[in-house]
């Protein structure tokens, strides 16, 4: 069990990466809007710096504390971006478990009102959808980097991974709750997201996963079905999308964040998520045995007990062996006995 002094100066560092999400939020916001003023990029344009601003901000200040305060050699690898065999599968497996939540709240959608849907196919389109297909990608990798990175981390050494996971949840639900039209619903749906995200981090110990689910989930909704985000529906320049159904099925105008549906649905993708991380479960949490100790001389302790068990008496001394002369036998005699 780790001590308390321990377990709350993780605490405190985990005060201090809240702290930095706010503030680099913010900074990244301030020299967005500075670019597209002083640089005469196009008005577009501004989420897609502010995002990348943002993902920098918080990883180059993440890294600067686990650098500074925990003695991490790697520090990015230490935040859940490990360069490792299969990382690209463990995303490739996120992307498919987000699109099939998107594909599966979409469905009953369609067949409880259906979707008004409307392209637009000329060459610019194409280029903005790249555009957003990049926006999405920094959306999802900000978001992981800062509510399952080192804040994350921290965090679980001090209350553990249950503890952790809620607490995020939480907070997530939160900064969610800030956005115009959010809910109480959206709210639910906020929890039960990051409860999936954090399941996956947690089972692979990478954001890999929790990356590809964020993505495939949200990207999908918005570039393919041209559905609404969290209250935005102008990110896809090729599908615009308008669903017709009940406000419980659909999530009205901020979209499929504020249905009861995706919460249900989001509900059921957790045990969906741990069992297909079984294996990666028991390769990246298996613990590892750390040789400790004095170095011990097998094959002496083996005789030893040998010896302890047959006993260790010591070998009769070799007796003396003497070498004499033969016996010479005595004289015969050639004269006649005498008789008396």
């Amino acid at each position: 069990m780790k001590p308390a002094s321990s377990r709350f100066r993780a605490y405190l560092r985990f005060l201090l990466a809240v702290l930095w999400f706010f503030i680099a939020r913010a900074l990244a916001r301030h020299e967005a809007l500075g670019l597209v003023q002083m640089q005469s990029i196009q008005e577009q344009w501004q989420p897609l710096v502010e995002q990348a601003i943002f993902l920098l901000l918080l990883l180059v200040g993440y890294a600067g504390m686990g650098l500074a305060l925990d003695g991490q050699l790697h520090p990015l690898r230490e935040q859940g971006l490990p360069w490792r065999k299969g990382w690209p599968g463990e995303a490739g497996l996120g992307l498919a478990v987000g699109w099939a939540l998107a594909v599966a709240c979409v469905l009953p959608m369609v067949l409880g009102g259906g979707i008004a849907i409307v392209l637009i196919l000329g060459h610019t389109a194409w280029g903005w959808l790249a555009a957003d297909a990049a926006f999405f990608a920094l959306v999802a990798l900000a978001e992981e980097v800062a509510f399952r990175g080192y804040g994350f981390q921290c965090f679980e050494r001090a209350v553990g991974p249950l503890g952790t996971a809620l607490g995020y949840a939480a907070f997530y639900a939160i900064v969610q709750a800030l956005l115009p039209g959010s809910n109480h619903t959206s709210i639910a749906v906020s929890i039960a997201l990051s409860l999936v995200l954090s399941t996956a981090y947690l089972r692979t110990r990478a954001l890999w996963l929790s990356w590809g689910i964020n993505f495939g989930w949200k990207a999908s909704r918005a570039l393919v079905f041209g559905l609404a985000i969290s209250g935005v529906s102008s990110h896809s320049p090729v599908v615009q999308g308008n669903p017709m159904g009940p406000f419980w099925l659909t999530g009205g105008g901020f979209g499929l964040d504020g249905s009861w549906m995706a919460f249900i649905l989001l509900l059921v993708a957790l045990p969906v998520v741990y069992r297909l991380t079984r294996d990666l479960d028991y390769r990246w949490n298996a613990p590892v045995i750390v040789p400790a100790g004095i170095p011990v001389d097998l094959s002496a302790a083996a005789k030893g007990q040998h010896e302890a068990a047959m006993g260790t008496a010591a070998p009769a001394a070799a007796g003396l062996v003497q070498i004499l002369p033969a016996a010479i036998p005595p004289p015969v005699s050639s004269e006649p006995p005498k008789v008396e």
